[in-house]
């Protein structure tokens, strides 16, 4: 993601790198979705951004 065509949003922290939203370990989207990969959610491990998009 080339950080000069895109707004950083520093209030969202991303290390995902194969994200095509991350650029300098934050995210570039307004707002994300946060779901859960497991029904019974007991810990962040559990959980995972639905806005992930692949990047290049």
């Amino acid at each position: 993601m080339n950080q000069s065509t895109q707004h950083v949003n520093s209030k969202i922290r991303c290390s995902v790198e194969s994200c095509s939203y991350h650029t300098s370990n934050y995210c570039t989207l307004d707002s994300i979705s946060v779901g859960c990969s497991d029904a019974k959610v007991t810990a962040s491990k559990d959980t995972e951004c639905n806005s992930f998009r692949k990047g290049q």
